[in-house]
């Protein structure tokens, strides 16, 4: 295979890593496996531009990202786009695309995963066409991202120290708002602390991410308005990895999801795939089976 490698020197363990060391590595790991590599070691704000381009290309059987969350999301949706098949080093702090492929969380060892790997048809969600490979949320996750971006942070311990943080002042102050949905032919109308809805059903963990990405299918959670006991309750059961088994949610299994949020809010936002964005009062959400084509260990 002919493969370029993109890495961004700005994301996590990468910017204490020795990254002409770890290029060296790369070139050997994978011209050993027999692979043709180019490697390219950019900024974060160089990231998007430069995928884009990698992912036109036509003389390229694969393309590999390494990053944080951001990153690899964003190299998914590019890759989803083009019809590039993408492989995943995971430089981040949660690493959440890497487990659920269930690859090496250190950087040096997925080279080897990669190299002798195999390609597989994954699926991939859409929010108005913007991909998530995780997931898109509302109410207690936006409010708890918008509290932490709010402090200040320069590493990963500070990044989970602001989290936690975060996570406290949501519990003693959820949201709540309305919202209706039309699922798979269903309407209904409810009143929400949260809304949650992930490529594939979140797995038993603590992280939130799936076990699965080939069941071709959305998790579509809500929570009634909960008062901070009942958020604290939640904050328990997702730290214990019963999330979906949580008596304050309600789940479906779903293959598209059209929400509408009646009362008009000012600066309403939602969070894909850890990115806190703007909302407007309609959003369509899909899933695509197999759309995603992914390089994985064998």
């Amino acid at each position: 295979m002919k493969i370029k490698a993109i890495f961004n020197r700005d994301g996590g363990t990468f910017r204490t890593t020795d990254m002409e060391a770890y290029s060296r590595k790369a070139e050997e790991v994978f011209h050993a496996a027999g692979h043709e590599i180019e490697i390219a070691v950019v900024s974060g704000s160089e990231m998007s531009g430069i995928l884009e381009k990698t992912a036109k290309r036509d003389d390229l059987d694969a393309m590999i990202a390494g990053g944080g969350d951001g990153t690899i999301s964003a190299a998914a949706g590019v890759a989803w786009k083009n019809g590039m098949p993408l492989g995943v080093v995971p430089a981040g702090t949660m690493n959440l695309f890497a487990r659920a492929l269930r690859l090496p969380l250190d950087i040096w060892k997925v080279l080897d995963v990669l190299a002798d790997g195999k390609v597989i048809d994954a699926d991939i969600g859409s929010a108005d066409g913007r991909a998530f490979v995780h997931q898109f949320s509302m109410g207690l996750h936006a409010r708890m991202i918008r509290y932490r971006e709010s402090y200040s942070f320069a590493s990963r311990l500070g990044k989970i120290r602001a989290s936690t943080r975060a996570a406290v002042g949501v519990i003693f102050n959820p949201p709540e708002f309305e919202i209706e949905f039309n699922v798979d032919g269903v309407h209904e109308k409810r009143k929400v602390s949260a809304i949650s809805v992930s490529n594939n059903h979140f797995g038993p963990n603590a992280l939130m991410y799936a076990d699965d990405l080939t069941g071709g299918h959305l998790g579509f959670y809500t929570a009634a308005p909960l008062r901070p006991a009942g958020v604290a309750k939640l904050t328990f059961d997702i730290l214990r990895g019963k999330f979906r088994e949580s008596t304050l949610i309600t789940e479906m299994s779903v293959s598209a999801v059209d929400l509408h949020f009646p009362v008009a809010r000012h600066k309403t936002n939602c969070v894909i795939d850890g990115e806190l964005l703007p909302v407007g009062r309609d959003v369509a959400l899909r899933i695509h089976p197999g759309e995603l084509k992914l390089l994985v260990g064998q």
